[in-house]
Parts: structure tokens; sequence; C-alpha cells
């Protein structure tokens, strides 16, 4: 009964920056522990970000420094902010709750020139 809902995604030049964002609704009463993952096509599915219930944040080694992960609580809405944006960013870009064990429909970033 969780739905994730995405949106943000889009065609970026290299350098440039994106903000993805997640709405949760259902039975989501705060939303908390939530993750980024991303696939690109023939790929392994990889963890991006992740936020804890206590506000703690982990990133993968190859996104770390450029993008950021965040929650707003008030709107049951977790963001990806990314910045410094590499072709091989290049995914779709899913959210995920760890604590409901739902994803979204995931949203497609490339980054091109």
């Amino acid at each position: 009964q969780v739905r994730l809902v995405e949106s943000g995604g889009g065609l970026v030049q290299p350098g440039g920056s994106l903000r993805l964002s997640c709405a949760a609704s259902g039975i989501i009463a705060s939303i908390s522990d939530m993750a980024w993952y991303r696939q690109a096509p023939g790929k392994q599915r990889e963890l991006v970000a992740g936020i804890t219930s206590d506000d703690n944040t982990a990133y993968g080694d190859s996104v770390k420094g450029r993008f950021t992960i965040s929650i707003d609580k008030a709107v049951n809405t977790v963001y990806l902010q990314m910045t410094s944006l590499k072709p091989e960013d290049t995914a779709v870009y899913y959210c995920k709750s760890r604590r409901y064990s739902a994803w979204g429909q995931g949203t497609q970033v490339t980054v091109d020139s």
C-alpha cells in the first residue's frame, strides 16, 4: 500500500545539476530510512545513496562528494541532489523505502552534450 512516485529526471549536460524527488503516500506515516539506486540497461542495479532513520547518510564511491540525499518529512519526500554530473551517471534512478520494502517506478537521467 506504500506508493513512491519519482520525478525530476531528464537530459542534462556534463557538469550540470539535477534534483530528483520521490514522494511517498499510502500507509507511510513518516518517511524515513530511504535509499536511491540506479541501473543502466544491461547493468546491475547499484546503491547510490542512503539515509537512515536517524538521518545518517552514506554514498557510493562513484558519487561521493557530488550527490546529496535528504528528506523533507513535512511532505513525505526524499530528494537526490546531483551536481557535477558525468556521462557515466546516465541511468534509471529508483527510490526505495527500506522500512516498507517499496520501490518507485524509476526516472531516467541522461547526461550528454
